[in-house]
């Protein structure tokens, strides 16, 4: 008697536990889906703001859902549903690159649909008018430009026309090979036009390899920084923490 009703509990608490564990992955799926999706940043291409090492949240809900959404981009609809919120200047996003509809990339929302962009001696203009631009201290700590010795970055803190600001790092006395100063660019309807704070070490929507992103490729908004490790460390080798993670980046809002 003892042996069977051991049995049937250790049979029931494996059966427990297996249940749990399933709906466990089910919830994780559906935040992943339709509410947040973690990313994490391998580049400098937005630095200061976002910084290689960090994870963050990205928002799916912000502006809708598309087939970029869905897990394996399953191509059961087209456009957003449902419709409504879009993109904002100033917003910093996660968006499939339209080339290459497999990779990510996360950039900032300079141009909307109908405007018109140049970039003259490194100073953005939207629809003929230059973007406030002040100079702040300089960045350092990190390497952010081509050249990697180059340790002080000149910064300036930009201010779009609709009040966002945000700082953006200048490399141009690298001599680096991203445009100072570039033809016009009409953004087409349902796109947008983006760019990395650090313009000089970002390939963006100034090249042709990236473009105007189409409204459906943007896979939401990057909200929070929830963890953050020092680059070239691993965010998986917990014992390096208390000296490899940026504590003072922890749960810190993307802006």
């Amino acid at each position: 008697m003892s042996v069977t009703s051991g049995s049937k509990r250790q049979e029931g608490g494996v059966g427990e536990t297996i249940r749990v564990i399933f709906h466990a992955l089910i919830i994780a799926l559906v935040i992943r889906t339709f509410l947040f999706q973690p990313f994490n940043i391998p580049s400098g291409s937005m630095k200061a703001t976002l910084l290689v090492g960090d994870y963050l949240f990205v928002s799916k809900y912000s502006y809708g859902y598309s087939q970029f959404s869905l897990p394996l981009s399953l191509p059961l609809f087209s456009g957003r549903i449902p419709g409504g919120m879009t993109p904002e200047r100033g917003d910093v996003v996660v968006f499939r690159l339209p080339s290459d509809t497999s990779t990510d990339y996360i950039k900032r929302v300079i141009g909307l649909p109908g405007d018109k962009v140049r970039v003259s001696d490194g100073v953005v203009s939207i629809n003929g008018k230059p973007v406030k631009m002040d100079r702040i201290a300089d960045f350092v700590g990190e390497p952010a430009c081509p050249n990697p010795f180059i340790d002080r970055v000149r910064q300036w803190r930009e201010t779009l026309p609709n009040g966002v600001s945000h700082n953006v790092l200048d490399c141009s006395s690298d001599h680096t090979r991203f445009p100072q100063t570039t033809d016009e660019y009409v953004v087409p309807p349902g796109h947008y036009f983006m760019m990395g704070d650090n313009r000089d070490n970002s390939t963006d929507s100034r090249f042709s390899s990236v473009g105007f992103v189409p409204f459906e490729n943007i896979v939401g908004k990057a909200q929070i920084i929830f963890f953050s490790v020092n680059e070239g460390e691993q965010a998986w080798q917990f014992w390096r923490w208390p000296v490899s993670v940026r504590w003072s980046r922890l749960f810190t809002i993307v802006r």
